[in-house]
């Protein structure tokens, strides 16, 4: 018997493929990845590279919460950007959204994203 159970929320973004918000394993929470759709319009946000990066957090923490968790619960975070000169200011705003301890974490440099979005973050989260 799988104790697996898919996490789904329309306060996040709908899955735009044959993949789901995020999977519950046990105690852990395996999350997609999220890109700054508006869950409301499926549209990227309007708005610089902050108000994307806001986007990501939001999304994220909504699939986080139907997952009966929070963003204090991810322990390792994926961070995909089309430009690393935006590193700092991903930092800037997770210190907004995340306190101490920080998760582990890579920011990876990637040539392109789904809808041309400028950044996308997946994580994993444990919910013990």
């Amino acid at each position: 018997m799988s104790n697996r159970s898919v996490i789904n929320t329309d306060r996040a973004p709908a899955a735009i493929g044959t993949y789901s918000q995020a999977i519950k394993a046990g105690a852990t929470v395996y999350l997609s990845g999220q890109i700054p759709l508006d869950p409301a319009t499926m549209q990227l946000v309007d708005g610089d590279m902050e108000a994307q990066i806001r986007q990501v957090f939001d999304n994220l923490t909504a699939v986080c919460e139907a997952a009966g968790g929070g963003l204090k619960d991810i322990v390792k975070l994926n961070i995909f950007l089309t430009d690393l000169n935006h590193f700092a200011l991903v930092n800037e705003v997770m210190a907004s959204y995340l306190q101490e301890p920080y998760p582990a974490r890579a920011a990876i440099g990637v040539a392109a994203l789904p809808k041309g979005a400028g950044v996308e973050m997946d994580g994993i989260m444990d919910i013990a």
